[in-house]
This record gives structure tokens, sequence and C-alpha cells, in this order.
């Protein structure tokens, strides 16, 4: 399963790999990242994976993203699905994901504690370049 991989990314037990075709292939522990059988189907075309703790969040091809894992550390994306068209990157703390978008607006769903709300500062986040992550905060 493991031929023409073109990047790897982990969690804190689990891995997932894209392939060259932009299939995605997970192990590691079920719970945190390494059984991605609820969503496989939707893993097609995959762009870039990124990680928290125990979570995956993969962007596609078309700028939408797939997310699984352990849902309190950004694997439910459910409260922010529909804002997550046009994903440009996505950016981990150890809790949270923060997607930024083409029209430089971000979109951060997970742990509150981790960066996974934004709204105090979301009518500032316009024009947005780039995000950096530390372990519990975006900037």
């Amino acid at each position: 399963q493991l031929k023409s991989v073109r990047q790897i990314q982990a969690t804190t037990s689990a891995f997932a790999a894209i392939l060259e075709d932009g299939s995605v292939v997970t192990w590691g522990h079920p719970g945190e990242g390494g059984d991605s059988s609820a969503v496989q189907d939707q893993l097609k075309s995959v762009r870039q994976v990124q990680a928290t703790q125990y979570a995956f969040a993969a962007i596609l091809e078309d700028g939408s993203v797939v997310t699984w894992g352990q849902s309190d550390s950004g694997a439910d994306s459910s409260a922010v699905q529909d804002q997550l068209k046009s994903v440009r990157q996505v950016q981990a703390t150890s809790e949270a994901f923060a997607a930024i978008l083409e029209d430089g607006s971000v979109v951060a769903w997970g742990r509150p504690g981790s960066g996974g709300d934004s709204s105090a500062v979301q009518d500032q986040l316009k024009s947005v370049q780039q995000v950096q992550a530390t372990h519990k905060a975006f900037a």
C-alpha cells in the first residue's frame, strides 16, 4: 500500500500518507487518526494533510477539507464545514486547526482553549498570508 508516497503526516499515535494518486493510507491508533474508514471514500485528490495530536485534516484539490480522528481535537469540523471552501492552507496546534481560505480569511475549529475558537478576533482575520502555531495558540 505504501508505494509512491507524496507526503506523510503524524498525530501522536497514527500516520497518514498521501499517495501519488491523491489517495490516503492511514495506520496506527484507530481513535487518533489511524482509522480513516469513515471518510475513506472522501479521501480522493488530496493535496495536503495536517495533524493535531489526535486528528487529521486533509485539503482536497477542490479546496474542501475532510477531517478524522478524535472529535474534540479537530476531527469534528461539522460546525465550520460549510465555511471550509477554497482552503489554501491548514495549520495545527495540539488540538485545533486553522484554515486560510483563498480570500485571506481564516476558519478555526477544534478545542477552544487550543486555538479552535477565533471568534474574538474574527473581524481582524482578513488578508491573512500565513498562520503559525504553538502548542495551544495560533498567530
